[in-house]
């Protein structure tokens, strides 16, 4: 197993990646990440988010690649023909970032925390480990994990290319190989992820 790399992230052991290379099915087929909100690509949303807290950023996606092209970022494929879902994309990330880290979030969060960095980062420093991810918890104590946005190591990348080689697909169940940590962000609207074009229209108008 990889071992901790020996210092903790800064900024400039970031590389931001949104992950973009879901199938839309929730929306049809259609292209989540390129779809507009407030006249804005979702991707570009996210992007903007994540800008200010890495040195670098990689869009991950299977399609529409020119379009994503002019976001702003380098553009990266999962290079499988199948779908195997958001561990593909970040092993991609993983493969091409020239950073220490990545740190990643689904296009369709275009709230994403501008402090994603800075508590994932303290989350991995406290504990040594290679991987974080947010958690949100509503008032009541309900927890909420959003593995999706994360913070991992680059050192990860063979490990995880051989769990999908493998045929696991589980998100969680690569996580726990690793020994994932959490950092807990108090504002759950943060994370808010659009799925359909209704909940997309939803937000366009201000409602969540």
């Amino acid at each position: 197993m990889p071992t901790v790399p020996a210092a903790p992230p800064t900024r400039s052991d970031l590389t931001g990646l949104v992950l973009a290379g879901g199938q839309g099915t929730r929306m049809g087929g259609l292209d989540k990440g390129l779809q507009l909100l407030h006249g804005v690509p979702l991707a570009a949303h996210v992007l903007q988010r994540l800008r200010p807290q890495v040195s670098g950023l990689l869009i991950s996606a299977n399609r529409n690649l020119e379009e994503y092209g002019q976001l702003g970022a380098t553009v990266v494929t999962d290079r499988s023909a199948a779908s195997l879902g958001p561990l593909a994309g970040l092993l991609a990330g993983l493969q091409a970032a020239p950073t220490r880290y990545v740190l990643c979030s689904p296009c369709d969060v275009p709230g994403v925390p501008l402090n994603l960095a800075s508590a994932l980062q303290d989350a991995c420093s406290a504990s040594g480990a290679l991987l974080a991810y947010a958690v949100t918890e509503t008032a009541d104590g309900t927890r909420r994990q959003h593995p999706a946005c994360a913070l991992v190591a680059c050192a990860l990348a063979d490990d995880l290319a051989a769990y999908l080689a493998g045929g696991e697909r589980k998100v969680s169940a690569w996580y726990a190989r690793h020994n994932a940590v959490n950092a807990c962000f108090p504002d759950e609207h943060a994370f808010y992820n659009v799925n359909s074009l209704q909940e997309l229209n939803g937000l366009e108008r201000g409602e969540r």
